[in-house]
């Protein structure tokens, strides 16, 4: 049984906006640091957000400003909420959990639990 299940992405015009969902079981949800990463081809998986019960938001400074990462208790769902896109945010998006309650400065090793992906285009 997945333990994160993604939806949203699609692909839109610059500037445009997008909303990245992540259903997650409730364990996970609710004690683990989770987060969102991105891929692009030929480019390693890098952090985009993170988000703990403990510790200040992290956001990529690449999309500081643009995007928001928050969760919905009631729905045990992470979000994404991405707005004025650009073309260099094309990538695979993933949603993932690192087996700690506290996110701090971890990159995507630590993370145990990865979403199956979504795909983000951004292009006129």
């Amino acid at each position: 049984q997945a333990q994160l299940v993604q939806s949203g992405g699609g692909s839109v015009q610059p500037g445009g906006s997008l909303r990245l969902s992540c259903l997650a079981s409730e364990g996970i949800f609710n004690s683990y640091c989770m987060g969102w990463f991105r891929q692009a081809p030929g480019k390693e998986r890098e952090v985009v957000a993170t988000i703990d019960r403990f510790d200040p938001i992290v956001y990529a400074d690449s999309v500081k400003g643009r995007f928001t990462i928050s969760k919905d208790n009631a729905k045990i769902t992470l979000f994404l909420e991405m707005l004025s896109l650009k073309p260099e945010d094309t990538a695979m998006y993933y949603c993932a959990a690192r087996n700690s309650r506290y996110c701090a400065s971890s990159g995507p090793d630590e993370y145990i639990y990865w979403g199956q992906g979504t795909q983000v285009t951004v292009s006129s």
